[in-house]
């Protein structure tokens, strides 16, 4: 397995993003942003990390990240935090965020494994008006506020 920078045509990848994302509005609005790193093991493509530029030169923001249902616990995304990091570093990145829904326990629990920590919780961020659908479950838990974690990439 190997991690490259993606320069091509986002849309084959749009089955990756829906698996991290489950708005396609949101989807939409952020596709073609920022630098796209995938995961390749020989020709197969299993993961996807996107990584955006925020107002603050110094602080990235990991937007969306995903690993093919078959592939995943097997440390891919671990690989894929790790370029990441790699690159938020060499662009003289002091802080990385990511958000998730605090419904999604195996992402809450991912991040923290992988050096983050909870710094703010966004109450109601997910709901029609943001182009998630009314009444989504994730594990069972209805689909609602947003956790923020940050990554000190200075230590």
């Amino acid at each position: 397995m190997h991690i490259d920078h993606y320069d091509d045509d986002r849309n084959p990848l749009l089955p990756l993003f829906a698996l991290a994302d489950d708005s396609q509005t949101q989807i939409a609005a952020y596709i073609t942003r920022g630098e796209l790193l995938v995961a390749h093991d020989a020709d197969l493509l299993v993961g996807h990390l996107q990584i955006l530029e925020t107002e603050d030169a110094s602080v990235f923001e990991l937007k969306s990240m995903a690993v093919t249902e078959k592939r995943q616990r097997e440390g891919i995304g671990q690989h894929l935090v790790r370029a990441a990091i790699a690159y938020c570093r060499a662009r003289n990145g002091h802080r990385l965020i990511v958000s998730t829904a605090a419904a999604d326990i195996a992402n809450l629990r991912f991040y923290q494994r992988q050096g983050f920590r909870m710094y703010k919780i966004v109450r109601d961020a997910f709901g029609p008006s943001t182009g998630y659908p009314e009444g989504t479950l994730v594990d069972g838990i209805p689909l609602r506020d947003r956790v923020l974690f940050d990554l000190d990439l200075t230590l």
